[in-house]
């Protein structure tokens, strides 16, 4: 966009044109002196500025306080409990401050690749603790969180956006096309898993079937990475027009103008993920002895704990979106981050630790796959007719709460595949 002057309602230039060409006002060689002066006094205002309004973006922010805490207790040894409550909280405003960045910057990127930005970066904290946890070998913790990422949004923040729009504005409508066609992608990922589940169970245990369920996962995964793909070409290219209402509620949306530009938005991007991986590094290493205590189960941190504070800053968005009448941006964000972790973050875990010598598969426990089959089916009944209201949400927050308890008694020595085949590849 051409620099204009701030009169006119448009941002000023960070460095004046006439520094840049190395041009002088008045021709006076004095000039120079003036303005570097003002090259090195206006860069750190404006670094300033730009880092109080990112701060400022999101009240969820001041709990930025508890990352160099969560840093500190884990380089010093504050123990288990401690590292994992404060690096717990911190991921918090870190992941609010990593949504903020990549809209930011997916604005810039125009419609396909914005779109691809926000796909690989929606769920970035979740993404970002798994890898750490799968390089430490805590398989249940990745398959807990990546499955805890999908209920969390498919019931908890579907269910508070219906219950949001529901008590505002009675009934409410949204395009059924689009939530059902999501729905139906969350429906094959859901055969996904219940299909190697099926296979363990009816063939004989053993080294054997162990490599077939890893040979299973590993070309399961590319298929529905492609079908992840093809999904991506099929929203922002061949059948656009489904979307363009859509597109259109979120360009109105905004109506406040950009605030940082790609350069400062790709480093803010850039650090906040380092920070996450060593906040989540942190967290992950203190699980076994957070487990070790009989406080909490380790299914219980990956699959409840962990995805609802990755998810805080986006599930706070599409409630406030739902509340405001704009129920297509709403589902979009609920089902639509659900069906990337299925469809994208999932299928990258299994082909990651297939890269790196780690056991994920698709091979889930048979009571999660069965909590995941019944939530994507009360999903599905749900949003088939495109109308929502505020006992359909009740229903949904009703779901997650049942399934979260049970969860909470679930005991971590049931038997999983990551501890059947690890005696094989051992």
């Amino acid at each position: 966009m051409p620099a204009t002057h701030p009169t006119n309602g448009e941002r000023a230039p960070l460095i004046p044109n006439s520094t840049i060409s190395g041009a002088t006002p008045h021709g006076d060689s004095r000039i120079w002196g003036h303005a570097d002066h003002s090259i090195f006094s206006r860069f750190p205002k404006a670094t300033a500025h730009l880092t109080w309004l990112t701060l400022s973006s999101n009240y969820v922010n001041v709990l930025l306080i508890f990352v160099p805490l969560g840093i500190l207790s884990g380089a010093l040894n504050w123990g288990p409990i401690p590292t994992f409550v404060l690096n717990f909280l911190a991921i918090v405003p870190l992941a609010a401050l990593l949504s903020f960045a990549t809209e930011e910057l997916s604005v810039k990127l125009g419609q396909t690749l914005g779109g691809l930005m926000n796909a690989t970066f929606g769920n970035a904290v979740e993404l970002i603790v798994s890898i750490v946890a799968l390089a430490r070998g805590e398989i249940r913790i990745v398959q807990a969180s990546m499955l805890g990422s999908i209920l969390s949004n498919i019931l908890l923040v579907l269910g508070c956006c219906f219950l949001a729009a529901g008590i505002r504005g009675g009934e409410q409508r949204f395009n059924e096309t689009v939530a059902s066609t999501m729905s139906s992608l969350m429906f094959v990922s859901v055969c996904a898993l219940i299909i190697p589940a099926a296979l363990y169970s009816v063939v004989d245990g053993g080294t054997s079937n162990d490599n077939n369920i890893l040979v299973l996962s590993h070309y399961t995964s590319i298929v529905l990475l492609f079908i992840y793909i093809l999904y991506l070409f099929f929203q922002l290219r061949s059948h656009a027009y489904l979307f363009d209402e859509e597109r259109t509620d979120e360009e109105n949306s905004e109506e406040t103008e950009v605030i940082l530009k790609p350069i400062p938005a790709s480093i803010a991007l850039l650090v906040v993920t380092l920070i996450i991986a060593l906040c989540a590094d942190y967290l992950v290493a203190t699980v076994d002895d957070i487990v070790a205590t009989g406080a909490i189960s380790k299914t219980f941190i990956g699959l409840i704990l962990i995805p609802i504070v990755g998810n805080a800053a986006e599930h706070v968005t599409a409630c406030i979106v739902a509340y405001k009448g704009k129920m297509d941006l709403a589902i979009n964000v609920a089902i639509g981050s659900s069906m990337q972790i299925a469809l994208f973050v999932t299928p990258f875990m299994v082909l990651l630790g297939w890269a790196i010598g780690q056991n994920m598969t698709l091979h889930f426990q048979g009571f999660e796959t069965i909590c995941f089959f019944l939530s994507v089916l009360v999903v599905n009944y749900l949003i088939q007719d495109g109308k929502s209201n505020y006992l359909e949400g009740v229903l949904c927050l009703a779901m997650y709460i049942i399934i979260a308890i049970a969860f909470y008694v679930y005991p971590d020595n049931v038997k999983d595949i990551g501890e059947s085949i690890g005696p094989f590849f051992h």
